[in-house]
């Protein structure tokens, strides 16, 4: 594929813009719309719970999904808003566009992320009625989770129109390879390494390569952080780290599935924590450490862990991966997103090919040999039927076989992310979108009111930088 010639040092001679009130007032009320045609409680949440309680020999209230599912809701949603949103704020003078534009595209996102998803795997063919419930709400943020991830990428370089577009497609792509995945692949994903974080690494990664700006160094001068926005970045790295357990045990079955992804999250993330601070006092002069690294390497664990969170990974393989991803991540830091920028032409922001992408693929991997060395020794007969749903149409299947759906479904992420990513930012290129000249990327002037003394800014000595590494 050729490389697409750069668009941002163009001249903006078009008198087509798409302005973003018009973009929310429109979404607003076709979401409205949407809604009112097809979404309703499901008999969890409606009045007709008791009726269900009844007809279902059910106890009592406390048997409900809600109180269940909700504590890692919260957890879940702190992560999307909180987490994703001050984990952006590292650049100097970004810091209102990286918390406020993750808001918007969160909000935003998860409206259409219920109805998408409900389409797929919630709609009462019945009365033809989406029924949602709070198990809808955590793989509605599920689903914006990896369009948040692709925002990471283009963080100070596209507009929030164009966020919107990236986000509506984003997520209706989503929704298909989900569904693929999961449903007609077979394969298990509870904390999501190849649906969300494998797919939303590599969606933006190609929208990055299709948005490429040779000229961004007009920008240099802010793409870097001080000291107080990489304060502010760590601690959405802090809310992330600490919820991470929740993310991927949040909707596993009840019971051992849920508490074994929450032991092994666990375990993955201390050890790759360790392994990160070792690997970045290593390769920085001096010994010292970079905040880059700790902010993002130290969560890679997490990430790498998804997949296999339910399986019998075993306490002793949780250290493994995350000590694993420790290294690859911070590695990627120093020397492969230097590269991909020199010689791919991908601009990766955020880094998320080391934080996201690459713990992704290693999840997959990880899911697919632990499914495919599954036995009934290890997880007893009705342990092995329950753990990987060997149920119905699938009750014949094998262990080793289900490695191989495995492997499949991280082929399937990697593809739909990829592809996607080209066709949206073919889109994205066209010159209707608003997005900010070369001179102007990562600084919030252009789209928010800043106070009077920040106006007239001096230029900040650069600090901290996750695009190169000069110290290495």
């Amino acid at each position: 594929i050729e490389k697409p010639k750069d668009l941002c040092d163009r001249e903006k001679n078009t008198n087509v813009r798409i302005s973003l009130p018009a973009v929310c007032f429109v979404w607003q009320i076709a979401m409205i719309i949407l809604f009112g045609v097809f979404i309703r409680y499901n008999e969890e949440s409606s009045p007709f719970w008791i009726e269900h309680r009844k007809a279902n020999n059910i106890s009592s209230d406390i048997e409900n999904d809600f109180y269940f599912r909700y504590p890692s809701f919260q957890d879940v949603h702190v992560m999307i808003f909180v987490g994703f949103g001050f984990l952006m704020t590292f650049l100097k003078r970004y810091s209102f566009g990286g918390v406020g534009f993750n808001f918007l595209i969160a909000a935003f996102g998860l409206q259409w992320a219920l109805l998408m998803q409900g389409w797929f795997h919630s709609l009462d063919y019945s009365d033809g009625k989406i029924k949602i419930g709070v198990e809808n709400l955590i793989n509605a943020d599920f689903c914006v989770a990896g369009c948040l991830i692709a925002y990471g990428a283009v963080l100070g370089k596209v507009s929030p129109v164009q966020l919107m577009v990236l986000t509506l497609f984003g997520i209706t792509l989503f929704a298909v390879e989900e569904y693929i995945i999961l449903n007609l692949i077979h394969a298990r994903d509870a904390g999501g390494s190849m649906v969300i974080h494998t797919f939303g690494g590599y969606y933006g990664l190609s929208i990055s390569w299709m948005l490429y700006r040779p000229n961004l160094s007009q920008s240099n001068r802010l793409q870097g952080s001080v000291y107080h926005s990489d304060v502010f970045a760590m601690i959405g790295t802090l809310f992330l780290w600490m919820f991470w357990p929740s993310f991927n045990s949040a909707i596993t079955d009840h019971g051992d599935g849920q508490h074994r992804a929450a032991i092994n999250t666990y375990l993955a993330l201390a050890s790759t924590v360790l392994t990160t601070v070792a690997i970045s006092s290593l390769f920085q002069k001096h010994g010292k450490l970079d905040m880059v690294h700790i902010q993002n390497s130290t969560l890679a664990g997490g990430v790498a862990v998804g997949t296999a969170a339910e399986f019998m990974l075993m306490p002793y393989g949780s250290l493994i991966v995350g000590f694993c991803c420790g290294i690859i991540s911070t590695l990627g830091y120093i020397y492969i997103t230097p590269f991909m920028e020199k010689h791919l032409k991908i601009q990766d922001t955020c880094g998320i090919h080391n934080l996201h992408a690459m713990p992704g693929v290693i999840g997959g991997v990880v899911g697919a040999i632990t499914a495919a060395a599954a036995s009934e020794a290890v997880y007893g007969h009705e342990g092995l039927i329950n753990t990987f749903d060997f149920e119905d149409a699938f009750k014949n299947m094998t262990p080793t076989r289900q490695g191989g759906h495995q492997a499949a479904g991280l082929c399937v992420a990697i593809c739909f992310g990829v592809g996607g990513g080209i066709i949206v930012g073919c889109i994205l290129r066209l010159p209707i979108w608003g997005d900010p000249a070369d001179d102007n990327c990562f600084d919030d002037e252009p789209y928010w009111e800043l106070p009077d003394d920040e106006e007239s800014i001096p230029p900040v000595l650069q600090y901290n930088n996750h695009m190169r590494n000069k110290d290495v």
